[in-house]
């Protein structure tokens, strides 16, 4: 019954490997000649869910750059019963976020997961991949942000940026996952032997470097830190993550802090939802639903001095 309850969640490979569908809404804002999705304030809106790492990178970096009113948030929240996102208000005559997926597409048969960006002109998802969002949210509306500078995604940096992406998204950001939702021991060893791997070498590179690449935020750093910032409270645990918690790592624990301090970044932060979501929603993996009583995250407040760091 678990195995058949585990199929539904979370599909896997004949190993026992979780194996996360790809994303098919894949276009982008920009501001080159005949395409759709021209760079607008107002235009677009982001449908997330606070629970949701992916979802979160959204709101990171919108913060970051300033875009808070130049693109609208709607948030939703998973339905207990039906195993769907809920918009917390009616938007468009629909009440759930898979009747916002029929409007962009009628009769789509895939999943309807966030973060979405939608475009309130033409009624229809321009994107619902987050590593694609974030980079259009750093470069493609910067007349209407507030921070135009920051730039996340510096073309000197770019080839770092995606090795470390590359190698971060299928050991840590989609590790835990791998490791929550293995379905044999031997899938489970494998993960997360590659999930500490990866995060010993992410301390280690923080020893004599303040972020990932360098002196630089990037969006490889807002990737990574969604992750960490569950990792305690959630992966350690429910995903069954408890080598070493990140607050037991020197460089990362103070990495961490150092993200959460960023001005702005602790508001895009829901503890409430983060623990809602992941334990009340997972009924394989937490069949009774019971929510664990509050961690104590005030230490993310705590000094990093992460600006001492020099390479």
């Amino acid at each position: 019954m678990w195995q058949i309850m585990m199929s539904k969640l979370a599909p896997s490979n004949s190993s026992g490997e979780y194996i996360r569908p790809s994303s098919q809404f894949r276009n982008s804002i920009s501001s080159l000649e005949n395409n759709l999705y021209q760079p607008e304030s107002g235009r677009y809106r982001l449908y997330v869910g606070l629970g949701c790492p992916w979802a979160h990178r959204t709101l990171v970096v919108r913060t970051l750059k300033g875009l808070e009113d130049a693109i609208e948030v709607s948030i939703v929240y998973p339905s207990p019963d039906q195993g769907i996102w809920v918009l917390s208000h009616p938007e468009q005559n629909c009440r759930t976020l898979p009747e916002i997926y029929q409007i962009a597409q009628p009769g789509y048969q895939g999943r309807c997961t966030v973060p979405v960006l939608w475009d309130k002109q033409t009624k229809t998802i321009v994107n619902n991949e987050s590593a694609e969002i974030i980079v259009m949210l750093n470069s493609q509306l910067n007349e209407f942000a507030n921070n135009p500078q920051l730039n996340l995604y510096p073309e000197e940096l770019k080839a770092e940026i995606e090795q470390w992406n590359e190698k971060i998204y299928h050991a840590v950001n989609n590790g835990v996952y791998r490791c929550g939702f293995a379905q044999t021991q031997e899938a489970y060893n494998k993960c997360c032997d590659q999930l500490f791997t990866v995060l010993d070498e992410i301390n280690q590179r923080l020893e004599n470097n303040r972020y990932l690449c360098g002196e630089k935020l990037t969006l490889a750093d807002v990737r990574l830190f969604t992750t960490l910032f569950r990792f305690d409270v959630v992966y350690y645990s429910l995903f069954k993550c408890n080598r070493r918690r990140i607050v037991d790592y020197k460089n990362l624990g103070a990495y961490l802090r150092d993200l959460y301090q960023l001005p702005g970044i602790a508001q895009t932060c829901d503890l409430e939802s983060v623990k809602q979501d992941y334990y009340g929603n997972l009924f394989p993996l937490n069949p009774g639903g019971i929510i664990p009583s509050d961690p104590d995250i005030s230490y993310l407040l705590e000094p990093h001095d992460r600006e001492k760091v020099k390479g």
